[in-house]
C-alpha cells in the first residue's frame, strides 16, 4: 500500500473514532405499508371489485402482535401509506362525506395521493366510521409501544379534484375558498385556472371496465383547475394526473416560471398549519411527495416553522433529480431524500442481469452522485411505486434481489426501507383493476396481497403458511436488518472500496478506528466468486484479524498470509467481520 493512501485511512479511521463519541448509534429501518392491503384478509382479487366484494384491511388489524412481527424485522419506523382520506368511489354520503365522481377517480378505491380532505382519515380503514380518527390515533400510540416511530405521507403539490373538507377545523379555510378565478395565477390564489372554460374529462382509451358504467363524462369544474402534474389546460389526457388540481404556491408557471413569495402565499400558512395538526397528533414524521414539484424556497420556510412547536419532526422528500437534491437538503432543510435515480436503478439492472449493468454505478453512487449526503439518502428496493422484484416482469424470484439488499442497507448510514410483502417475496400477479397487470401491487384498488396474507395468517401474524423457503428470506431480511440497524462501522464508519476488477461482483469495506466490516455481493447468475482479497496494511493495524465471519450466515472464512479467499455463491452477499 503507496503512503498517501495508507496516511489517509489512518486519518479517516481517527476522524471516525471521533465520530463515533459523539453519534448516537442508530439509523432509521423503515417499514412501509398500506393499512387498506395490509390487513385485509380477503382473497376474493376479483378485478375492480367492491369493498364488499374484496375488503379492506383496517387500522385495528395493525394490532400488538402484527407490530411485533413488524419490530422483529429490525424496524425503527413504519411508514402508514394512504391514511389522509382521498377520493374514492366506496358511498359514505351517510357519514356526512360528499360521494366522489367517477369520472375523477383512478379505481375503486382511488389514489392515496389524491387527497380529498386533509383534516381526515380515510373512512375504508374504519372499523366505525364515526370513530375513524380515534382508531387511527390508537394506532399510532400502538405503534409507540412497540418501539416504532410513526410516519404518513403529506402530499404538498396537488389535491383531489373533488377537494373539500369536512373535518376541517373551525377558523381553518378549505383550498380556493377565496380564489378570484377570473386569473389563471394570482399569488393569492390557492389554485391555477383555465378561465372561462369547463373542464374536460380525458379522452378514455382502451377496452371498458366495471367503472365505465359510472362515468359520464362530465364533472362540474368551471372554470377548469390546472392539473396536478403540471397541466395548464381544461383538458388533461389520460395519462396525465387528471383526477387531481394543482396547488399554487406562488410560482407562475404560465409566464416564465416567475416566484412571487413576499407576502408569504396564503396556501403557505394552510400547509404549515395542516403539518401542525398532524404532527399534534404524536405523528414523527412525513413523507413527503414530489417534493421538486413544489418550490423548495416553501420548504425551506415550512420545515423549522412546524419545528418550532415539533423540532423532531423526520421529512422524508421524493425526489428525482439529482442536480438539486443539495438545494432540498441543505436550503431545504430536508433530512432525508429518496435514492431512486442513483444506486435503485443502477441496482436494478443487475438484479435483472441486464446487459449494461455494472457496479461501477454503485462506485459512482457514494463516489460522485451522493459523497457529501449519503447518509441522507433514503435506500430501497421497493415501495409502491416500483415493481416487486418477484414480479415476473423485474427478477421473477425474490431471491435475486439479496445482494442488491445487502448493498442498500451497508453503503450508508442512512435510512433503508422495506416495502411490506418484499420478506415473503411478494410477486403481484395478476390484472388488479385500474392498476392492472404491472408487476406493482395496486393502490387504486380494493385487493388482497396473497403472500403477505400467508405471514398474515387471518390476522395471527405467525407466517404458519408461509413456505419454508419464505420463512428463510423473511429471516434472511431479519437478519441483515438487525446487522446494518445497529452495526457502528455502516452506522458511522467510512467507505473502502476493494477492487475485484469483476464486472458483476462488488466490494468495500466499512470501518471505524475499532471495526471492520468487508461486504462483498457478486450479481453474477452462474459462478460463484472465488477470489483472494488483500487486507490494507492500514485496516490490519486496528486489530489482529482472527476468525472473519460472514454475519449473515455465520460461515467462517479462510484468511492466511493477509489475504480474506472469498467464496460467495451466484446471487448472494456477504457481510464479513473480520
Amino acid at each position: 500500500m503507496n503512503g498517501y493512501l495508507r496516511k489517509s485511512i489512518l486519518m479517516g479511521l481517527l476522524f471516525s473514532g471521533i465520530t463515533c463519541t459523539l453519534m448516537a448509534q442508530s439509523r432509521p429501518v423503515i417499514y412501509q405499508l398500506l393499512p387498506r392491503l395490509f390487513g385485509n384478509k380477503q382473497n376474493n382479487n376479483i378485478p375492480y371489485g367492491t369493498i364488499a366484494e374484496n375488503g379492506s384491511g383496517k387500522f385495528n388489524d395493525i394490532d400488538e402482535k402484527a407490530l411485533q412481527g413488524i419490530r422483529e424485522l429490525g424496524i425503527t419506523d413504519v411508514w402508514y401509506t394512504g391514511v389522509i382520506a382521498h377520493a374514492s368511489l366506496t358511498d359514505y354520503s351517510a357519514y356526512g362525506i360528499p360521494k366522489d365522481d367517477a369520472d375523477v377517480v383512478k379505481g375503486r378505491a382511488g389514489s392515496p395521493y389524491a387527497i380529498r380532505d386533509y383534516y381526515d382519515v380515510d373512512p375504508d380503514l374504519a372499523t366505525d366510521v364515526n370513530h375513524r380518527m380515534q382508531e387511527f390515533e390508537a394506532l399510532i400510540s400502538r405503534t409507540h409501544e412497540q418501539g416504532m416511530k410513526v410516519l404518513i405521507d403529506f402530499v404538498p403539490n396537488h389535491v383531489a379534484r373533488h377537494y373539500q373538507s369536512q373535518a376541517r377545523p373551525d377558523g381553518v379555510q378549505d383550498f380556493g375558498a377565496t380564489d378570484d378565478n377570473s386569473k389563471s395565477f394570482s399569488p393569492a390564489n390557492d389554485y391555477y385556472y383555465v378561465p372561462g372554460k369547463p373542464f374536460l374529462t380525458p379522452v378514455t382509451q382502451g377496452p371498458e371496465n366495471p367503472l365505465t358504467a359510472l362515468q359520464d363524462h362530465y364533472f362540474n369544474e368551471v372554470p377548469a383547475k390546472a392539473t396536478g402534474n403540471n397541466v395548464f389546460s381544461q383538458q388533461p389526457k389520460i395519462d396525465d394526473w387528471y383526477e387531481t388540481v394543482k396547488l399554487n404556491y406562488g410560482v407562475d408557471y404560465v409566464n416564465g416560471e416567475s416566484k412571487h413569495f413576499d407576502p408569504i402565499p396564503g396556501l403557505w400558512h394552510k400547509m404549515a398549519a395542516i403539518l401542525n395538526y398532524w404532527a399534534d397528533k404524536n405523528i414523527d414524521g412525513f413523507r413527503c411527495d414530489m417534493v421538486e414539484m413544489v418550490p423548495v424556497e416553501f420548504w425551506q420556510w415550512v420545515i423549522p416553522e412546524v419545528r418550532k412547536n415539533h423540532p423532531d419532526l423526520i421529512f422524508i422528500g421524493e425526489a428525482y433529480n439529482p442536480t438539486v437534491y443539495k438545494d432540498y437538503l441543505l436550503t431545504g432543510h430536508f433530512d432525508y431524500l429518496y435514492d431512486k435515480v442513483g444506486l435503485y436503478d443502477g441496482l436494478k439492472k443487475l438484479i435483472r442481469n441486464q446487459e449494461d449493468a455494472d457496479v461501477k454505478a454503485i462506485s459512482k453512487v457514494w463516489q460522485e452522485e451522493s459523497k457529501d449526503f449519503g447518509n441522507r439518502m433514503l435506500r430501497f428496493l421497493e415501495n409502491h411505486d416500483e415493481e416487486r422484484i418477484a414480479s415476473s416482469g423485474f427478477a421473477g424470484n425474490a431471491q435475486h434481489a439479496l445482494p442488491a439488499m445487502v448493498i442498500s442497507a451497508t453503503l450508508s448510514g442512512g435510512p433503508v426501507m422495506v416495502y411490506f410483502g418484499q420478506e415473503v417475496g411478494e410477486p403481484a400477479k395478476g390484472q388488479e383493476g385500474f392498476g392492472g397487470d404491472d408487476n406493482r401491487t395496486t393502490i387504486f384498488d380494493y385487493w388482497g396481497v396473497p403472500e403477505h396474507q400467508k405471514w398474515m395468517n387471518n390476522g395471527a401474524f405467525d407466517g404458519a403458511l408461509l413456505t419454508e423457503e419464505q420463512r428463510q428470506l423473511r429471516g434472511y431480511y431479519k437478519k441483515l436488518m438487525e446487522v446494518c440497524g445497529q452495526d457502528d462501522a455502516i452506522i458511522n464508519g467510512e467507505i473502502l472500496e476493494i477492487p475485484l476488477y469483476e464486472q458483476r461482483a462488488y466490494a468495500f469495506v466499512r470501518y471505524t478506528a475499532s471495526r471492520r466490516l468487508l461486504v462483498v455481493a457478486n450479481f453474477g447468475r452462474a459462478q460463484a466468486l472465488q477470489k483472494s482479497v488483500v487486507i490494507p496494511d492500514a485496516l490490519r493495524d486496528i486489530k489482529e484479524i482472527q476468525n472473519p465471519t460472514d454475519l449473515l450466515t455465520g460461515t467462517m472464512v479462510e484468511y492466511h498470509d493477509q489475504e480474506l479467499m472469498l467464496n460467495v455463491p451466484p446471487m448472494t452477499a456477504q457481510i464479513i467481520e473480520f
